[in-house]
């Protein structure tokens, strides 16, 4: 099921209409997403996301803009009559109900047409079990479950209905480390299989990136990037997505372009033809530094902390943002511990340079 949001905006009004102001939670929204995929709606708390969800759901009426499932026009559709499943942070089960009842309810709530018999009714509720492997955790109650199988169950219930959109809000934001990742990978697995258009929304960048067909990045109710995960950490349009995507987060220098040449803390790092002479804000991956004794790039050397695969070189700059500076190289280079500076190469691509003012993007050619 493709869904289309036109110009969406929210508008929650003043609490106290002599000193507050109303807030815009969601502002002239425009996202097509395609029928059968994934999309994480990313972004910190407060930048809309879930608000952006409970209106694609119905649970709030956006103040104006139009939503179509497919060619038809929702906007105005009762929740219950949108064929949506929804999944909540906190699951919201049925602690007096056994996993199996929990996953029948919301079948035994259909009316009319839709009303199907007993043995229907099982039947789906063990392909939904099965589908999310707890189906030998039927006859548990949910204080009985970890809190993975729990979120599991939350999942089945949500797909019972045979769904023709799936959201899920913060749906993995109370498990521990290892089950985040092993319910992501369910997630998508899920998804992959069943084929329905499904809404992830997280602030949790790593999830967003690893399991979405497309992430939209969202600030202050605004979208700021569409796109698949790996083109939006390769190709930020501002400085906002650059620091909201990556682990370790980017790096950031107070620079300055004279002779179409990037300068950092009074060196020449690297050729930036096409930008105008101009003080910038620079932005560097730290997968973006190549160790050099003879490099451009001169700085403090503080730690070096060998992860295995990689090292991560700590250092310092006076014209760095950040308080340290990361950089990770392969752990195949040799670094000269006792040395107090070091000096690296750039990569031209995992370079990004920005206005000052405004942070938007400015791009160079990249030979």
């Amino acid at each position: 099921m493709k869904i289309v949001l036109q110009n969406l905006t929210k508008v929650f009004p003043a609490r106290n209409k002599k000193l507050d102001k109303e807030v815009i939670a969601v502002n002239n929204f425009d996202l097509e997403i395609p029928d059968g995929k994934l999309i994480g709606l990313l972004g910190p708390s407060g930048c809309g996301k879930s608000t952006t969800l409970y209106m694609i759901s119905g649970l709030q009426k956006p103040t104006s803009g139009k939503i179509f499932f497919g060619d038809n026009d929702v906007t105005e559709l009762s929740t219950e009559n949108r064929g949506v499943g929804l999944v909540f942070q906190n699951y919201a089960l049925y602690p007096h109900m056994t996993v199996k009842q929990n996953i029948l309810f919301p079948l035994q709530n259909l009316k009319g047409k839709d009303k199907l018999t007993k043995d229907q009714m099982l039947e789906r509720a063990l392909y939904a079990a099965k589908l999310v492997q707890i189906d030998d955790l039927m006859e548990r109650k949910p204080s009985e479950l970890s809190g993975g199988q729990q979120q599991r169950v939350a999942i089945a219930r949500a797909l019972v209905k045979f769904p023709r959109v799936l959201l899920l809000d913060e749906p993995l934001s109370n498990l521990d480390a290892r089950l985040r990742l092993q319910t992501r990978e369910e997630i998508r697995r899920i998804q992959k299989k069943t084929g329905i258009t499904t809404v992830f929304v997280t602030h949790d960048q790593e999830e967003a990136m690893s399991i979405s067909d497309m992430i939209v990045v969202m600030k202050l109710g605004v979208i700021q990037q569409v796109g698949k995960p790996q083109d939006v950490y390769d190709d930020p349009v501002n400085l906002f997505v650059a620091k909201f995507l990556g682990t370790p987060p980017i790096n950031v220098f107070n620079g300055e372009v004279k002779g179409e040449k990037l300068y950092i803390d009074n060196n020449a790092v690297l050729d930036v033809k096409g930008i105008s002479d101009q003080p910038v804000t620079v932005g560097i991956r730290p997968e973006g530094f190549i160790l050099d004794e003879n490099g451009p790039m001169v700085c403090k050397l503080n730690n070096v902390e060998v992860m295995g695969r990689d090292v991560s070189i700590v250092s310092t700059s006076e014209a760095s943002v950040n308080p340290v500076i990361r950089s990770i190289i392969n752990s195949d280079n040799k670094v000269a511990v006792n040395n107090e500076t070091i000096r690296f190469s750039l990569k031209p691509h995992k370079v990004f340079v920005f206005n000052r003012e405004t942070e938007n993007r400015i791009y160079f050619e990249v030979k």
